[in-house]
């Protein structure tokens, strides 16, 4: 962050940083995800995110379930197989527990406090999210890319 006030932050970015991300795409009053890092010592109550954004999803629909609202996310290819069922996965920041895969669709449940409090609200079928792998998968899979037989 380079400069910040009570409601604005300004950021220098890097092209990797654009061709990963939908920050091309954000105008003044975008909602944005921020949240502190967690310091050593801090108690873990949730998935281990990094921050790291992997590439984009599209947004396919959001049907209310149950007082909860099931979002159905597509990823490219390259990003399909890190997403399991009862993985973890980030979506604008938000770490959230994947409820179904199937190719490369997948689904979350965003219960009504995690919508008040992220910018869930602002999204609609078609926006592109970012999206963080759950962090298990990316070193399992560079290991395996190692494996002998």
């Amino acid at each position: 962050m380079i400069e910040a006030g009570d409601d604005w932050f300004s950021v220098e970015v890097s092209a990797e940083t654009l061709s990963k991300t939908n920050l091309a795409g954000w105008r003044e009053g975008t909602l944005v995800n921020l949240e502190g890092s967690l310091r050593l010592g801090d108690e873990l109550g949730g998935h281990l995110v990094s921050g790291h954004v992997d590439g984009l999803a599209e947004v396919i629909s959001a049907t209310p379930e149950n007082g909860s609202v099931r979002w159905l996310f597509e990823l490219p290819a390259a990003l399909g197989p890190f997403v399991a069922a009862k993985g973890s996965i980030a979506i604008n920041g938000v770490s959230l527990t994947v409820n179904e895969v199937e190719g490369l669709r997948f689904g979350v449940n965003i219960i009504p406090h995690t919508a008040a409090h992220t910018n869930f609200s602002a999204l609609r079928p078609g926006d592109k999210v970012n999206v963080e792998i759950d962090m298990l998968a990316r070193y399992l899979a560079r290991q395996l890319s190692f494996k002998t037989n």
